[in-house]
């Protein structure tokens, strides 16, 4: 069964480096080496938003010990777009777009700051688990929800055109300078990550059955879920919100593989999210000719696939 997976492994490698193949020299016209690097900078942000979302999002249903639930139910993707529709009030749609790296750190300082101040006081309190933490998310979020709506109908609709945009990822205008410093950010994230991935094939046996095989259930759970959140401020701070791209591909991930295994897991969900987001930027590109946004794709059909699996949990 082991080597059975580790084949699936490699198949979803060939095929994401076979969409990316195809991604990159298709059709190619004019200046290669101007289409190419705008290419490549498509591609290697679409890898590095995979893999951030697909392994926060693994890691994040393992603490929950859930598997219809994802980060941004913490109110991060709300957190966001408050963030953005702040800057375009304050300080108008130009110096917002005209500093996006300033834009970049501010996202995701407030965004780890939102989350830090959370679980502090949170956990400061005796008797607090996970399961409070999500409900305070969910209040927090449809604050920030609330709040971002009341400032949207006062600005200018041109700026509201502005804050619009960045509701829906988009990987066609991708900073350069900003996927250095997210590959960076995320690099340093999974190294530190890598210390803890033990501990995660004990925590989806649940929290009572890892604290009696020894596991500091509550430090660890802090300690991976700053991970979280270092991983979705940037990779949506980096393209946007794609609420729905975890649940899709680490559910997916959970039906092709069949085993509780986290190396597997982990290997895979990646790689199908590579193959989800470039796949699916080929067909917005080649079928739809840019009519639609990559998001609006995924959240539809994460969606309908969400709805499924509740349908699917309540009869079972």
């Amino acid at each position: 069964m082991r080597n059975w997976n580790w084949i699936k492994i490699g198949i979803l490698a060939v095929v994401a480096v076979a969409l990316i193949a195809i991604f990159l020299f298709t059709d190619v016209r004019g200046s290669w080496d101007y289409v190419l690097g705008k290419r490549t900078e498509k591609v290697l942000a679409m890898v590095l938003t995979g893999a951030a979302i697909a392994l926060s999002t693994i890691v994040f249903q393992t603490i929950t010990n859930n598997k219809i639930l994802t980060p941004s139910i913490i109110g991060l993707d709300q957190l966001y777009m408050l963030i953005q529709t702040v800057l375009v009030f304050a300080f108008g749609a130009t110096l917002t777009s005209t500093s996006k790296s300033i834009n970049f750190f501010i996202s995701i300082g407030l965004m780890i700051m939102f989350v830090g101040v959370l679980y502090k006081i949170i956990f400061k309190r005796e008797g607090n688990n996970i399961y409070f933490l999500l409900l305070v998310g969910i209040i927090f979020g449809t604050l920030f929800q609330s709040l971002s709506t009341f400032m949207q109908v006062l600005i200018d609709p041109n700026e509201f055109m502005m804050i619009q945009d960045k509701m829906f990822a988009s990987f066609n205008n991708i900073n350069g300078d900003l996927l250095l410093l997210s590959a960076i950010v995320i690099l340093l994230t999974s190294l530190y990550f890598i210390r803890y991935f033990k501990y995660l094939d004990v925590l989806s046996l649940g929290k009572e059955q890892a604290i009696n095989l020894g596991v500091d259930f509550d430090k660890i759970v802090k300690r991976l879920l700053v991970v979280v959140a270092i991983l979705i401020s940037v990779s949506t701070a980096l393209v946007g919100p794609i609420t729905f791209l975890g649940l899709l591909v680490v559910n997916v991930t959970y039906q092709l593989f069949k085993t509780f295994r986290h190396s597997f897991l982990i290997f895979g969900s990646i790689l199908i999210s590579i193959i989800s987001l470039v796949g699916g930027q080929f067909i917005v590109e080649r079928v739809f000719t840019f009519s639609t946004t990559l998001s609006v794709i995924v959240n539809f059909i994460g969606g309908v696939y969400f709805i499924y699996l509740l349908l699917k949990q309540r009869k079972a």
